[in-house]
């Protein structure tokens, strides 16, 4: 090691000197103790091997020290679950966390998460009760169901009624139906999973009643009709209806449960948006079992529920694996407080995020994109050019595949550096913001921008414009 080497390196401040500092004092008032001292120790260890790997290195000036350590402190101390900002226009991205929930969501769970709250006590009787009691009325009085049941997703639904009421025994699916759920989760390995054998009938793209019937057995425990929500099958098809399938399985004394997905609790047909299956209907229809998740189109926590008639309900409460798949404290509350907001036929349009924003006016979008569009002109001028166009958005979260929804967005064209490096530089900034990318332009669509959004929108590209 060379004599300039060794000078550098005895140049390096002690820890200790450095703790005497007067700004470093106050960093010491505001984070823990332990993290300001490893992380001194990570920018001296930075230093240190810059300097014997021969890399050109300034003097450690106190400012710069100070500056650098800040900067450091507050990314180890910044909660890697963050607040980010959807400016994709997919409605429910499941990479940002799919349904936004209500205000009134909100406010139900910081009372019941900042203190003890009678999660399995019945208020009336003193005496134990049940998690589910909080929101099986609201199901029922919402559906029509007979009783219900709630889990941790819809994928842990299946799994339950399978082992609870199949396993062992087959399950008859359509070869049309066999889906993935996404992440890798099949229907065929689940069905594996649960204990039940799987009983494949009809073609990828046909499937008619006759080939039920030639499938049913002795062995014969379900017939498991899936809602295809993250994909259409056009063309030459034809899929049997779940009234033909609960009259084949009423004449043979087997249940029918239906997997819906998404689950829906209203009816798009008078929001300009195609339909989706309610499981109200599938229920008239009657299906034994339907389920669906509670955080795509229905607009709540993540959850499975499982609405049905209680004689194939009550096994799937009192089965082992109801435990390892049950909803805690936060998700009763979260779930309880969206069900109550459907009681209002008229405000659930407003006070529901996802409905909100599948159901906005293209007026609106419009007024709010070019009100954006003002507000960063000044920060981008000379920068690059802004126009507000018409687009589409989508509906996301495995729901709606096909539905394209008119929208207007914020296009952006810059000057110096592509559209791949500025979406680079807005996800990695403070708020975090998701943009989507068209022909070398940063687009932002204004469908999923919330009114608050706008100023924090200013607050991030103002950085750019800093550079």
């Amino acid at each position: 090691m060379n004599d300039k080497k060794h000078k550098l390196l005895r140049k390096l401040p002690k820890v200790s000197e450095l703790l005497e500092i007067p700004c470093i004092k106050k960093m010491l008032s505001v984070y823990p103790r332990a993290l300001v001292l490893k992380s001194i120790r990570e920018i001296l260890d930075q230093y240190r091997e810059k300097i014997i790997e021969g890399e050109e290195v300034e003097e450690l000036s106190v400012e710069h020290f100070s500056s650098n350590l800040l900067e450091l402190l507050k990314s180890k101390n910044r909660s890697s679950l963050r607040r980010v900002i959807n400016a994709t226009g997919v409605v429910l991205h499941t990479n940002l966390g799919r349904a936004v929930l209500s205000r009134k969501v909100w406010e139900e769970l910081e009372k019941n998460a900042g203190g003890y709250c009678n999660l399995e006590v019945n208020l009336l009787t003193g005496k134990r009760g049940s998690r589910y009691e909080h929101l099986t009325g609201l199901l029922r009085e919402l559906t029509g169901a007979e009783d219900a049941l709630v889990v941790n997703n819809n994928a842990a639904a299946v799994l339950l009624a399978l082992t609870a009421l199949a396993k062992g025994k087959e399950v008859i699916v359509s070869r049309g139906q066999l889906v993935e759920i996404g992440g890798s989760f099949r229907i065929p390995e689940i069905m594996r999973q649960s204990g039940a054998r799987l009983v494949e009938v009809g073609t990828t793209n046909r499937t008619y009643l006759e080939d039920y019937k030639k499938a049913l057995s002795e062995d014969t425990a379900m017939i498991l009709k899936v809602h295809t929500s993250n994909y259409r099958v056009k063309g030459f098809t034809h899929e049997t209806s779940i009234k033909e399938l609960v009259e084949l399985g009423r004449n043979n004394g087997i249940p029918v449960m239906e997997d819906l997905g998404s689950g829906l609790f209203v009816d798009f047909q008078n929001k300009d948006l195609e339909g989706e299956p309610i499981p109200s209907d599938s229920l008239r229809s009657g299906a034994n079992v339907v389920c669906f998740s509670g955080d795509k189109l229905l607009g709540g926590p993540q959850a499975g529920i499982i609405l049905g008639e209680k004689k194939y309900i009550e096994p799937m409460k009192r089965h082992p694996l109801n435990r390892a798949v049950r909803i805690d404290k936060l998700t009763v509350a979260a779930l309880e407080a969206t069900l109550r907001i459907y009681r209002d036929h008229e405000k659930k349009w407003e006070k529901i995020p996802t409905l909100s924003m599948l159901s906005v006016p293209l007026d609106r979008l419009e007024k709010r994109a070019r009100k954006l569009q003002e507000m960063l002109e000044p920060l981008l001028k000379n920068r690059a050019q802004l126009s507000v166009r018409s687009d589409v958005s989508e509906v996301g979260g495995g729901a709606l595949p096909e539905v394209k929804l008119p929208t207007y967005v914020v296009a952006i064209k810059f000057n110096d550096e592509g559209a791949s490096f500025w979406a680079d530089f807005l996800r990695r900034g403070e708020p975090p913001v998701f943009v989507r990318i068209h022909s070398e332009e940063v687009i932002l669509d204004v469908r999923t921008l919330f009114d608050e959004d706008l100023s924090q929108l200013v607050k991030a590209f103002s950085k750019i414009s800093a550079t």
